[in-house]
């Protein structure tokens, strides 16, 4: 090859490089704008109009917590506000979008036109998925939906183009499942990790892959809020702290991006462990199931068929011998509503505004009721009638076979997500606006009304399922208490916080109904007197689950306490004792619903979208 062709190719080489990954880039990365807090709005407005007078800029990325609780009216006011911007902006939601949503994580996609994004920019190929957790507390989760999107979009994209992830989460262990995410993106060329959530501007590493966390767009403490300008020039990142009408501060962090070999690297990585399972072999997975969405809800089975629902919007049934699909009925909009079954018909909420009744044996509509918002409570079936709180301020009693409405009553504050309780002719329920309810069972009247007297909306006592006995309703909520109430007038017989046992949502009740069962935020599980006049434990589990918030109920069976966790383990207890019989792991999921259900056996779903059978 001769002098003058070899720098030919050296120019040749240099110029393919620059045009797919070298092109320069200035762009905004803002995060956790907050709409709906107490300046939240003020501060996104003064950085548009700061943004929209920079003519440098080229585009925006909005890396989640859009809003303070995911109300639609919040969601509405952030796209007004965003709406404003010159440049293109790019938005996915975060954990405060979806877990407290009154439609059911369903109006940020309605409103915004999507959870995810993908686009091109200067040779880099940006993407973007949302991360929960959506409707259930827990750790973070990337939606089983999203992850089957990523597949189908690296699919498309070549081995060498480089590859910006965006994700309101750090990929880490906070996030339950960063390691499906990680792992797809590693077979790629993943550069460089972008998200929020912390509040603070971070230089970070997931993986050996560079990542920068963003600080909140919110003011906080100072007199004016703030953002980054990203610039990459010559594959080097720098991040600029923006404060809006005030100054650009020098980079914070610098670093150059490079291409990686990770198919071949060599060093590992944790992974989630299902060594647990070895320890107890007396458990086994009769059967399994994957669903390609986020199964949010639980379980419910008749004679052969189990019952769920998906954040695919279906009402399924699957084969209770082995767990196949019978059949599907589709809805337009994501369910976390667990399903019910009685003569025939199965019963189950939409966030598409609609609660459904369908046959069992077909999944063929029977009839349906519309109401003003999503439906995401959880329906209970007494006699012959439905009883189902929604997201409108209404809480209905609908009749099973017609399906008409019986009584409705329309003064709930808040959205209900729960499921109801009957206790001797009344019916309970809570509501994320800090109420709790006592309503007439025959007419709906409301018989008496507790508040917890907060001010915070995210203590409210909205997603345990109640139970009650000796004429006492037991609650407890994200404010640590543990509340006694008397069922008939809603006076206060004890309510407690104790540093020992710091409750958040998931209780349960005893078959003999003398043992409230609950779980503390140090995983440890412990038995409170029904009868007593304080808060009294008469055991504590001797298993130590490590942090936890997951929320689902806590439910005993032939004298068994099955105990769900955020992390896919299922824990058996001895009812008399607290002592451990067994755990067993089907995922890293979010332990959503355990059903038990005849000759040992116990159905365990989780939030990415699996149901498992398990002989014990």
């Amino acid at each position: 090859m001769t002098k003058k062709a070899l720098i030919y190719l050296m120019v040749l080489t240099m110029a393919r490089s620059f045009s797919y990954g070298q092109t320069p880039l200035t762009f905004v990365h803002l995060s956790d704008t907050h709409i709906g807090s107490a300046t939240g709005a003020e501060d996104l407005r003064r950085t548009v109009k700061d943004i929209n007078e920079n003519d440098s800029l080229q585009f925006i990325v909005i890396s989640g917590d859009i809003t303070e609780f995911g109300a639609d009216n919040e969601l509405l006011l952030a796209r007004q506000i965003l709406d404003s911007l010159n440049k293109p902006w790019y938005i996915i939601p975060g954990n405060h979008d979806g877990n407290w949503s009154e439609s059911g994580a369903n109006s940020f996609k309605k409103i915004f036109g999507t959870e995810t994004f993908y686009f091109k920019a200067g040779g880099y190929v940006f993407l973007g998925t949302h991360c929960g957790p959506n409707m259930r507390m827990g750790p973070g989760q990337i939606p089983r939906e999203n992850i089957v999107w990523l597949d189908s979009i690296l699919k498309t994209i070549p081995d060498t183009t480089s590859l910006i992830f965006v994700n309101h989460y750090p990929q880490d262990s906070g996030l339950n499942n960063w390691f499906e995410a990680i792992d797809r993106l590693k077979q790629k060329n993943i550069q460089l990790i972008l998200c929020g959530h912390g509040h603070a501007n971070h230089k970070l590493n997931f993986e050996g892959i560079t990542a920068f966390m963003g600080r909140s767009n919110l003011r906080a403490k100072s007199a004016v809020g703030g953002y980054n300008i990203v610039t990459i020039i010559n594959n080097i990142v720098s991040y600029k702290e923006r404060i809006p009408g005030v100054e650009t501060k020098p980079a914070w962090a610098s670093i150059e991006l490079r291409d990686h070999d990770f198919k071949n690297q060599k060093e590992k990585y944790p992974r989630p462990s299902y060594a647990v399972n070895d320890s107890f072999l007396n458990v086994k997975e009769k059967w399994s199931y994957q669903d390609n969405s986020d199964i949010g809800s639980g379980t419910t089975f008749g004679s052969d068929l189990v019952f769920t629902t998906n954040t695919n919007g279906e009402i399924l049934a699957l084969k209770k011998i082995n767990g196949k699909p019978a059949w599907k009925f589709r809805t337009n909009g994501k369910i976390y509503s667990i399903p019910v079954v009685k003569d025939n018909i199965v019963v189950a909420g939409s966030s598409d505004n609609t609660i459904y009744a369908l046959t069992a044996k077909t999944g063929k509509l029977l009839w349906k009721m519309e109401t003003g918002k999503a439906v995401l409570g959880n329906p209970v079936i007494d006699k012959n009638t439905v009883y189902i709180g929604a997201s409108d301020g209404h809480f209905r009693a609908i009749n099973l076979k017609t399906g008409k409405l019986q009584w409705d009553f329309a003064d709930v504050k808040g959205f209900v997500v729960t499921k109801p309780l009957i206790y001797k002719s009344k019916i309970y329920f809570g509501c994320w606006n800090n109420d709790f309810y006592c309503l007439d069972i025959s007419n709906g009247n409301l018989i008496w009304k507790w508040n917890n007297e907060s001010s915070n909306r995210m203590f409210s006592p909205a997603a345990c399922f109640p139970v009650a006995t000796n004429n006492r309703v037991f609650l407890v909520a994200p404010d640590r208490f543990m509340t006694a109430l008397d069922a008939t007038t809603g006076n206060v017989i004890w309510r407690k916080q104790m540093p020992d046992i710091r409750v958040r949502e998931s209780m349960g009740l005893s078959n003999d109904s003398t043992v409230v069962f609950v779980k503390t935020m140090e995983g440890n599980v412990h038995g409170i007197s029904a009868t007593a006049n304080d808060m009294q434990s008469i055991w504590k589990s001797n298993v130590a689950l490590g942090y936890e918030i997951c929320p689902t109920a806590i439910v005993e069976n032939n004298n068994v306490v099955f105990v769900p966790t955020q992390s896919g383990v299922t824990v058996a207890l001895d009812r008399q004792s607290g002592k451990v019989l067994w755990k067993h792991k089907i995922s890293n999921g979010l332990v959503t619903n355990l059903l038990p259900i005849a000759n040992n056996q116990l159905l365990v779903t989780t939030m990415d979208g699996k149901i498992s059978l398990l002989k014990f």
